[in-house]
């Protein structure tokens, strides 16, 4: 009885030490501090500097999702993400360097405090020559318009638990995911300089145990314990904006709308903000990588084992090799030829050496993934090489089918691990020497194997730079 409750001990013990939320528990009243900082804003800061500041002006930065936020109890009047886009896009601005922006989204405060400025010294200095102008504005080169676009609520939700005897836990997640657009424009022409995309996923988890149980007569035990974590949408809109900073600035760089000052580390930067946009063309909607396999064949190893089943009991798990090539076609199909050598043994009955050949093809159920399962099936001929004391009237030679499925875990364009087992089917009930019944012999085998990958695909090299 006391087992469960020490395992729950220490489970919960182990999640609340590596999570680290609930060591920072809420039990009095903290005080205002800085703002939090997100990784982007460090990137930011480390920057090379600009030759010159770029002048640019923000009227508005909205949320344009006019999303509110989701409740159980009713309706809600309160906004899903913030509305302070603007606010957070010049602090950005500002943080990087590389700009000087301009109070543009209440010019008209702006503009009625110049005027009361002016009327004041009319005022009291009266029309004299020397009487100080209030200095002009600064006006922007670029305009940065866009906003919040959308905010996408459970994209992936789910969750795990186990209870045994009224004890357990469970843990459940949430992912939702913010979008955001910046765009450039030329103020002397109306031109849209340039637009950068960028999203965000937001996080919520919960993690809980429990125990209910009655320890002795009459005496019921139950406790719970556990945490929410819900990573805050503002800070998520925040990295978003400043990403997207980031963004604009490399790709200004690169098509020379702004240089770097002279002697700064322009090309590491740039090379670096588009190794991470490669990445991110190549990820899809569910962080799922989109992998082009740059090879049209391949040549594979494998080493297992097989086992019989046939007309004796006590089958024991022998020895056996594989050779393969396969050949692509099109992206998810494939043929190949394999050799492979084995042997089939019963326990002190039954023990023969066999060669086979097969032809098959096959499908990969997902040939975009690093990590792939797959299926084949074709036919193919077994040889018994066994030691000469094979009965008259057997047959040495034996037609089969089999198919068979496995995983392929692709470590780089031209290795390629992978796991498989199959059945083979025989059509043969003299495979063990012995006629007996009316179920035809057959076997397994089973195996882990290597996977070198040769050639280069035409199609795939076109798909990528595409």
């Amino acid at each position: 009885m006391k087992y469960p409750i020490l395992v729950v001990l220490v489970v919960s013990t182990f999640l609340f030490n590596s999570c680290g939320t609930p060591l920072n528990k809420p039990i009095d009243f903290n005080g205002a501090r800085i703002g939090e900082t997100t990784k982007v804003t460090k990137k930011l800061n480390q920057l090379p500097e600009p030759e010159e500041k770029v002048v640019v002006g923000v009227y508005n930065f909205r949320d344009l999702t006019g999303q509110y936020k989701p409740s159980d109890v009713g309706s809600t009047f309160s906004t899903a993400v913030t509305q302070g886009g603007t606010a957070i896009l010049i602090e950005a601005l500002e943080n990087s360097g590389w700009f000087t922006p301009i109070e543009r989204e209440n010019i008209g405060n702006l503009l009625n405090e110049r005027n009361i400025i002016r009327s004041t010294r009319q005022e009291y200095q009266g029309s004299k020559e020397n009487t100080p102008q209030v200095p002009p504005l600064l006006f922007a080169g670029i305009l940065l318009e866009g906003g919040i676009v959308s905010y996408d609520t459970n994209i992936i939700t789910g969750g795990a638990g186990v209870r045994y005897f009224g004890v357990g836990g469970s843990t459940q997640y949430r992912q939702d995911r913010v979008t955001v657009y910046l765009r450039a424009i030329s103020t002397s022409s109306g031109e849209i300089l340039k637009n950068i995309y960028i999203s965000k996923t937001i996080l919520s988890q919960a993690i809980d145990a429990s125990i209910f149980k009655y320890v002795k007569f009459q005496r019921l035990m139950e406790a719970e314990v556990g945490f929410t974590r819900n990573e805050p949408v503002q800070l998520a809109v925040k990295e978003a904006i400043e990403k997207a900073v980031e963004g604009l600035i490399v790709e200004g760089v690169e098509e020379e709308l702004w240089k770097v000052k002279e002697g700064g580390a322009s090309q590491k930067f740039i090379a670096d903000y588009y190794l991470e946009k490669q990445e991110a063309e190549l990820t899809g909607l569910y962080n799922r990588k989109y992998i082009v396999r740059n090879y049209n064949r391949s040549l594979g190893v494998s080493l297992g084992g097989s086992v019989i089943s046939g007309d004796y009991n006590g089958a024991e798990i022998s020895p056996m090799i594989k050779i393969e090539y396969s050949s692509k076609l099109g992206n998810a199909f494939f043929i190949n030829i394999a050799g492979n050598g084995f042997q089939l043994s019963n326990e002190k009955v039954f023990s023969e050496s066999f060669l086979g050949l097969d032809l098959n093809a096959g499908f990969l159920v997902l040939p975009h993934d690093n990590f792939s399962p797959f299926v084949y099936g074709g036919g193919g001929y077994i040889f018994n090489i066994g030691n000469g004391d094979i009965p008259e009237g057997v047959d040495k030679s034996f037609f089969k089918m089999q198919y068979g499925l496995g995983l392929e875990y692709l470590l780089s364009q031209k290795i390629g691990l992978k796991i498989f087992a199959e059945h083979n089917i025989s059509f043969s009930d003299q495979l063990d020497y012995v006629i007996q019944g009316k179920r035809d012999d057959h076997y397994f085998n089973f195996g882990l194997g290597v996977n070198f990958n040769l050639g280069a695909n035409g199609n795939a090299k076109s798909n990528q730079n595409k």
